[in-house]
């Protein structure tokens, strides 16, 4: 097998592996790429069950993207759990840095290592999924030349990440599923000239390559926000010189990235879980309270027994309170 002319990128979530048949159904044999799949759905990942679901309806070969494999024309590649699938000139390269938007595998940390990897040959598509999944790493393959397609989000069964990418960005096609086949081998038989890729891009992607965690880094492409990594406490910095201001996004010195919806969502997370943490603290002193309440009057020590009463009594308010904040701020997630 020979190293593919073009390499195209897709990503997903809800929605997806219906759009995906789809789409991997009119791939032809003749057509000069390697194809790679990243499909946010859940933590649990479905990467074997995705290679046996697309294989019967596609002359591509499907696999499991291994660390290390050269990359072939005619094979399409699914990320696998828990870890990032990058592309990179030489082949494969598994990734085990921190999540981005809250994946682990991520749809743009795989866009954005293409866009470095292949420049003007690389394709980017977003098909049907929740949130704005794929804008960044859409935006970084526009940045270094390469052809951005979506589906068009009137046909779409979920059309935010669509509508997400339309909305800061020209892209080259939104188009129905049924004619993206047509579109890609059109594609193909093009020959673009390479250009240079912006370096803030490069830095991003080593990022993810390597778990650079460095200062100097991402001070070279970010400012410093006033806002905290959810995920690792560490100061987060505002993506300002990524060469797009109206993609509003986050990220720390170890790596973890959010665009601002994802930072809301994760906030919303963390907030809940340390909210669950301090009711589950108090409810145990009142119930220790309590406990020295019954042993001091057994002892017949009833000021000191009245005192701990009193204490108990004190936090079971205060845990009455923290119910009303904790059910209250769910509403906001």
């Amino acid at each position: 097998m020979k190293k593919p002319k073009f390499i195209t990128v897709v990503g997903t979530s809800a929605g997806g592996m219906n759009a995906l048949i789809e789409l991997v159904s009119q791939l032809k044999e003749d057509m000069d790429t390697a194809v790679f799949i990243v499909m946010h759905l859940s933590g649990t990942g479905i990467s074997d069950f995705l290679v046996h679901r697309l294989q019967p309806h596609t002359s591509f070969t499907c696999k499991l993207g291994v660390d290390g494999d050269t990359i072939e024309r005619g094979c399409i590649y699914i990320a696998t759990p828990k870890v990032h699938l990058l592309v990179k000139k030489e082949g494969i390269l598994i990734g085990r840095g921190p999540e981005e938007n809250r994946w682990r595998p991520s749809i743009d940390v795989l866009f954005r290592s293409a866009a470095v990897a292949f420049g003007t040959r690389c394709i980017g598509i977003v098909l049907t999924g929740l949130l704005d999944d794929g804008t960044t790493g859409m935006f970084a393959i526009k940045r270094c030349g390469g052809v951005c397609i979506v589906q068009d989000p009137n046909e779409a069964e979920y059309p935010d990440m669509p509508l997400s990418v339309l909305d800061h960005m020209d892209v080259d096609h939104c188009i129905p599923l049924e004619t993206m086949g047509n579109v890609i081998a059109e594609i193909l038989k093009t020959n673009p000239e390479e250009k240079p890729v912006p370096e803030e891009i490069k830095i991003e992607s080593e990022i993810a390559e390597r778990v650079v965690v460095d200062y100097d880094n991402v001070a070279q492409i970010a400012d410093k926000s006033i806002y905290a990594c959810p995920d690792c406490g560490g100061g987060l910095w505002e993506m300002t010189k990524a060469g797009n201001e109206n993609i509003i996004r986050y990220r720390c010195h170890i790596g973890h990235s959010y665009s601002e919806k994802d930072l809301v969502i994760k906030q919303g997370e963390i907030f809940e879980s340390t909210l669950w943490v301090a009711l589950r603290i108090m409810e145990e002193r009142r119930n220790l309270f309590l406990k020295m309440e019954t042993d001091h009057l057994k002892r017949g020590l009833s000021v000191m027994s009245k005192t701990y009463r009193t204490k108990a009594d004190t936090i079971q308010e205060h845990v009455d309170k923290m119910k009303t904040v904790l059910f209250a701020s769910q509403r906001l997630n």
